[in-house]
């Protein structure tokens, strides 16, 4: 089966006036993704999620359209082999592997289409058609003091068990958040925190002093992703794992972290790491070290599919019939139509988990008249 043809479109929505939110460093004042399309010569369409700039994944497209076009989708990932090493001035980390992630998603989702097959049966077996979820929340807001405590409470309410706060203002103001959120989640919720690399290590070293009465999940993203020594300083000294790798590109970059001792949960994202084509990579170098993973996913419905995918085709070594740690999803609470409205079918939770769809590829239908409206 040939590609002949490759599409990028931008997808953009305002959050509105007064409605931003986000993490430490920013706020987000709308949403926004770039959803791939990949047409075989016998008229299959794959959908894929790039991750940044939409503009930067379109002004791609021409370059990465005269190697995709004509060549056999089964042989895709050979393809990028090809492209990365013609231009490899043009570095892995930024808008070509975005671009590149969004095609092989899409990619993969033809390919299971052709065959039959989901994408996880594609890509080493479904071993489960039920994921288990953490939910995204607690993020910062323009007015922090008055939105965060709502947003936990509606978490309480709706009972969720495994969560993921925003934290990184200040050690002072990390330690507020946590107690609140322990108070109002109950002893036995796991609640996991984000930095989102705001810190240095002394920084990170105070807020996981500040938090261990809180006994949190793991500590994510404390440092900057160049921070490399840092890491390796931080996770001697931490009493709970260390998780990174949202801003990591491709096998070689998880290398580098895990190389120097620096981490104790692998976060790719699909939409920007590589794909599946190094999504799979990534899981063998954490499965060769003895590390978990755990995808991240902040974008839009397909993404969301794409690492739902992934988790399901995973296996649990060391463990057997108990898994004392399972592979989460991240599901994001914040407002974003590009993750509710753009399939026809959209992923939800129930009672803390997430269904594999059971279709072929990706197993998703795209809903054609969202992407025309929030297309730009």
């Amino acid at each position: 089966m040939r590609i002949s043809a490759v599409d990028f479109v931008a997808l953009s929505v305002p959050l509105g006036s007064g409605k931003a939110y986000g993490m430490s460093k920013s706020l987000s004042t709308g949403r926004q993704s770039t959803l791939v399309r990949v047409t075989l010569d016998n008229g299959v369409v794959g959908y894929g999620e790039a991750w940044g700039i939409p503009a930067v994944n379109k002004a791609f497209a021409p370059l990465l359209s005269g190697y995709l076009v004509g060549a056999d989708v089964f042989a895709v990932e050979h393809v990028f082999e090809r492209i990365l090493a013609r231009h490899y001035h043009f570095g892995l980390q930024g808008g070509l592997m975005w671009a590149i992630s969004g095609l092989d998603i899409a990619a993969k989702d033809a390919m299971g289409k052709v065959a039959g097959v989901s994408v996880a049966d594609l890509i080493g077996g479904r071993r489960t058609s039920q994921v288990p979820t953490y939910m995204s929340g607690g993020y910062m807001t323009e007015t922090p003091e008055a939105d965060y405590r709502p947003q936990i409470e509606a978490m309480a309410e709706a009972g969720y068990r495994t969560v993921k706060i925003k934290v990184g203002l200040n050690p002072a103001s990390d330690e507020a958040r946590v107690s609140l959120a322990r108070e109002l989640l109950g002893a036995d919720a796991e609640i996991l925190v984000d930095i989102n690399a705001n810190y240095t290590l002394d920084l990170a070293l105070e807020t996981l002093r500040r938090l261990e009465p809180y006994r949190i999940g793991w500590l994510e993203e404390p440092l900057a992703p160049q921070d490399v020594e840092g890491y390796a300083a931080l996770r001697k000294r931490a009493s709970v794992p260390i998780a990174a790798g949202e801003a990591l590109y491709t096998v070689f970059d998880f290398k580098r972290l895990v190389d120097a001792g620096g981490v104790d949960i692998l976060q790719p994202d699909l939409s920007l790491c590589g794909g599946f084509w190094q999504g799979r990579k990534i899981a063998a170098f954490a499965h060769a070290a003895h590390l978990r993973v755990s995808p991240h996913v902040w974008g839009g419905a397909v993404g969301l599919a794409a690492g739902l995918q992934f988790i399901a085709s995973l296996g649990v070594q060391p463990h057997a019939d108990n898994i004392p740690k399972p592979v989460l999803l991240e599901y994001d609470l914040g407002a974003n139509p590009l993750r509710t409205e753009l399939l026809k079918t959209p992923i939800e939770v129930k009672d803390g988990f997430a269904t594999v769809p059971d279709g072929p590829g990706l197993g998703i239908e795209i809903n054609e008249e969202a992407v025309a409206r929030y297309a730009i």
